[in-house]
């Protein structure tokens, strides 16, 4: 699975101009699985996403987790994640897990998130999505399982 993380102090999505999540201090989780990916993945990143030490401590310094901060998750699925631009000009997206599959991760992937003991809020699969956000620092991160 893929996912690129952002750090904010707050973000929204919303669909056909209804905000359908929202979160204050926080990460934007913008996730993707990839053919081949399994539950397991998803465990592996929602564990790695909730330990990583990226929020300020006392003295100012990265070395908190999202845990340790007490943060939310906004889980918004983003496909254009698995793009392969290393050919032409139009990113090709066939390393995208199918979207059943796709749709079935994210799902679980939020979840485990939340088993996690992190509040979550999520899009909306396969919607044509409007996300908002405020980006803290700013911090964004690649990670891939």
């Amino acid at each position: 699975m893929r996912a690129l993380i952002q750090r904010v102090t707050q973000a929204s999505v919303a669909v056909d101009a209804a905000i359908i999540g929202e979160i204050g201090s926080g990460l934007l989780i913008l996730v993707c699985a990839m053919q081949g990916d399994s539950e397991a993945q998803a465990d592996q990143l929602a564990a790695k996403i909730a330990k990583l030490r990226i929020f300020r401590d006392e003295a100012g310094k990265m070395n908190r987790s999202l845990l340790d901060a007490g943060g939310s998750a906004l889980v918004v699925s983003q496909f254009t994640l698995a793009a392969d631009t290393s050919r032409g000009n139009r990113p090709g997206f066939s390393q995208a897990a199918p979207p059943a599959e796709g749709e079935a991760l994210y799902t679980y992937f939020a979840g485990a998130m939340a088993a996690l003991g992190i509040p979550v809020q999520t899009g909306q699969f396969g919607a044509d999505m409007a996300v908002s956000l405020i980006n803290d620092g700013p911090v964004t991160i690649w990670i891939e399982t």
